[in-house]
């Protein structure tokens, strides 16, 4: 096992990006010296630090360390780790650190040692972000904009739009969209060709969440009325369980939801 100094308290500051992370950790090793925590730009010092290293990030060393972890965990426990960090959880960088610490040094594997407790919080909040991204592909409903494309707000819990990007493009691949994530104020617009993340700057109806009078297509606000009549039709009141509904449609959700619209 690697040793790491521990003769001064040393932080290390990065850009918050995911490859930042991969470089901290690359420069970790080569330093022989793993941070005592880690601070983005702008993130005040901590007390009693004697140290601080600024990590620069760097395609090269990110890409090498993205191989290493590859090559000890395989592409499908790789992917865990992604959707670890867009949990965007607080100290969800630190796990992350320490987890992929652990796989380098790790003789055999750490993918099922769930005794050690980071690598069982890996997976646990690993499942919760994939169980939202499911919950964001069978929630979203476009709306048609009198251009002919169309507009989807969402606010996930998780920021899982780059995980669910493939599905929509598959899916809709026809059509002119834009998945817009209300919460953090970005999103992904497909041109029929490939999707290209955009970003709103000012506040307006696409940000609340409806397209206004003037950008909705003529024939939309009708089919919306028939997507709620449809859903009232369909619904048996004595079979009502709103506990199991809320279970199943987070509340969350309801706000970008026609059917759950009684007037607009």
């Amino acid at each position: 096992m690697t040793r790491f100094s521990d003769k001064m308290t040393e932080v290390f500051r990065y850009d918050k990006t995911f490859e930042g992370l991969l470089c901290a950790l690359f420069d970790a090793y080569a330093r022989h010296s793993f941070p005592e925590q880690l601070i983005g730009p702008g993130e005040p010092i901590p007390l009693f630090t004697q140290q601080v290293h600024e990590v620069l990030t760097r395609t090269e060393a990110a890409e090498r360390v993205w191989k290493g972890l590859g090559k000890k965990l395989g592409a499908q426990i790789r992917r865990m780790l992604i959707f670890t960090w867009l949990a965007e959880e607080e100290g969800s960088d630190a796990l992350l650190l320490r987890y992929m610490r652990k796989t380098f040094d790790s003789q055999g594997s750490i993918i099922g040692d769930f005794t050690d407790n980071d690598v069982l919080q890996v997976k646990k909040i690993a499942q919760k972000v994939a169980k939202e991204k499911e919950r964001l592909i069978q929630f979203v409903r476009f709306q048609k904009a009198g251009d002919g494309s169309y507009f989807a707000p969402v606010s996930p819990l998780y920021n899982v739009l780059p995980l669910s990007l493939g599905y929509f493009t598959d899916r809709f691949a026809d059509q002119r969209w834009l998945l817009y994530d209300t919460k953090r104020r970005y999103g992904y617009y497909y041109d029929l060709h490939r999707a290209v993340e955009v970003t709103l700057e000012e506040d307006g109806p696409l940000l609340e969440g409806w397209l206004s009078d003037d950008l909705r297509a003529a024939d939309e606000q009708l089919f919306q009325e028939r997507w709620k009549s449809y859903f009232q039709a369909v619904t048996i009141r004595e079979r009502l369980h709103p506990q199991l509904h809320r279970q199943l449609m987070p509340r969350r959700f309801w706000k970008y939801l026609p059917e759950k619209q009684l007037s607009r």
